[in-house]
């Protein structure tokens, strides 16, 4: 077999079992990771670059190290569903930064957190104050939460002592102008509704780009250059 073909059939074979393997590890390993899910997820794109371009050894030895490495990481995980003194050393605690209105110092030297960044995270959170600030915590990712003073928090149904019936999320009954059957029957509706709602609104199913259902059975229409209320 030419190189050329070896390395194409390689990389092919090592990105399908990269999928496959990062199915396996679970949704968090492509979000906010932990330190040790860090680690992993370098090793393994290390590993599928071996498998890819190393030629002169053979592929299976990648993808046993591969396969060590997920088990490994999957085990690490149900150890740290099962325990909190596993899920402290391999995710960490959380790290306050501000308390009760006042910055620790000594918290932000030890988390190596500069002012500078500090408050670059605030204004990413829409805060521009830290007099707003009741308590800050830098969280195991690396992400830092704020929780505002009482006086500085938006107005809320249970603040003002309103009470509010539960709501349901909105149901995305038609996407790309096809007809979401399951989201449609969660809605309580059906396709013969659907369709009197569109022929209502003048709209053909095919140009329907997005079409959502609230909790109230109100309809709204994205044609993908309008919008149908």
């Amino acid at each position: 077999m030419p190189l050329w073909a070896e390395v194409t059939l390689r990389t092919l074979s090592a990105v399908c079992i990269l999928f496959v393997m990062t199915k396996i590890l679970g949704k968090r390993q492509i979000s906010q990771l932990s330190l040790f899910e860090y680690i992993t997820g370098i090793s393994i794109g290390n590993i599928a670059a071996y498998i890819s371009l190393d030629t002169d050894n053979d592929w299976y030895l990648g993808l046993l190290a591969m396969s060590v490495w997920v088990i490994v990481s999957v085990g690490m995980e149900f150890a740290t569903l099962k325990s909190k003194w596993v899920r402290d050393i391999v995710d960490g605690k959380g790290t306050v930064l501000v308390e009760k209105g006042a910055i620790l110092e000594k918290n932000m030297a030890k988390e190596r957190v500069t002012l500078d960044e500090f408050m670059e995270k605030m204004r990413s959170k829409s805060i521009h104050a830290l007099a707003d600030v009741e308590f800050a915590v830098m969280e195991s990712n690396g992400d830092i939460t704020f929780l505002l003073k009482k006086e500085q928090q938006p107005l809320t149904a249970k603040s003002l002592g309103w009470a509010v019936q539960p709501e349901r999320e909105p149901q995305s009954i038609v996407m790309d102008g096809i007809i979401i059957n399951d989201a449609l029957r969660r809605a309580g509706f059906d396709e013969v509704w659907l369709r009197k709602q569109l022929a209502a609104k003048g709209v053909q199913l095919e140009e329907v780009y997005l079409a959502q259902v609230d909790d109230a059975g109100v309809i709204t229409i994205q044609t993908g250059e309008r919008s149908i209320p």
